[in-house]
């Protein structure tokens, strides 16, 4: 009975080894970030977002040593030999006191993020014309789907989901400094697609197209991921998305299109998941 139960400890304690050693060889292909923080940052506008949370960590920081001070002072000042008053905190005095604090705190605390954000918003997050205006712009229509990533290049003839669309899984591949237009779908349940070293992310939902933007700064590899729990495969949907050099990308997206064009079936109707592109 010893021997078994020695053996059962010494067989999990062998699977959980072999588990953490198959992770570790899972995570190995991660390009690895350096330091402490944020995933860094390769995108235009990424440092509106950061600038965002690093204001919200002072401010908190800022209001945390205030209470720690406030709760140091009154547990030394107000000690036994501090004789109690009783009072419930219902004067007009208290009142008063009590509202102008929250209110300075929510103008400069909250009244600052809600501002900064609309504006970035506005003028970077959601103009969508801009990126437009671009005459280097890049769309892409993305399918979410349990559980993989798929991707779609318009090829020559200016149209999606024709026959000489570039279609990739999970690895997405853009020009360097080139705003990048991505419209997102699902098939079957509600995914996010996920973008951290470009601080932007975007539901993909089953019967609509939504969209988002971003424009990278330098080249490289970085993580795709879902941002939304899909099922018991949510882990799986990992992709990557490759910043390349204009001609490099110009190439490969050409050899992708000449490669869709030979495999291309008309009767397949899940592979022939394109949209014609919305206009918003």
């Amino acid at each position: 009975m010893k021997f078994k139960h020695f053996s059962h400890k010494l067989t999990s304690l062998l699977v959980w080894i072999w588990t953490i050693a198959i992770t570790g060889v899972a995570w190995a292909d991660v390009p690895k970030e350096k330091g402490w923080g944020m995933p860094t940052d390769a995108s235009l506008d990424g440092h509106r977002v950061d600038w965002l949370i690093n204001i919200t960590n002072v401010f908190i920081t800022i209001l945390f040593v205030i209470m720690v001070i406030w709760i140091v002072w009154a547990v030394l000042a107000h000690n036994e030999k501090h004789t109690a008053d009783y009072d419930h905190g219902d004067s007009k005095h208290h009142v008063m006191v009590a509202l102008s604090i929250s209110a300075f705190i929510f103008l400069v605390v909250d009244g600052n993020l809600f501002y900064n954000a609309a504006k970035d918003l506005t003028q970077a997050f959601w103009n969508f014309e801009k990126a437009e205006a671009a005459a280097n712009h890049v769309k892409i229509e993305v399918q979410g789907r349990q559980w993989i990533w798929e991707a779609r290049y318009e090829g020559p003839d200016g149209k999606f989901n024709t026959q000489d669309d570039a279609v990739t899984t999970n690895d997405i591949r853009v020009p360097v400094n080139a705003p990048i237009i991505i419209q997102v779908t699902s098939p079957d349940v509600i995914h996010a697609i996920s973008f951290p070293n470009f601080r932007v992310k975007v539901d993909a939902v089953p019967g609509s197209v939504n969209q988002l933007w971003l424009q990278a700064t330098k080249t490289g590899q970085f993580e795709i991921s879902c941002g939304q729990h899909c099922g018991q495969a949510h882990y799986k949907m990992a992709g990557r998305l490759t910043v390349m050099e204009e001609a490099d990308f110009k190439e490969w997206v050409a050899q992708k299109s000449r490669d869709s064009k030979q495999i291309y079936d008309e009767n397949a109707q899940a592979a022939n998941w394109g949209w014609t592109w919305r206009k918003y």
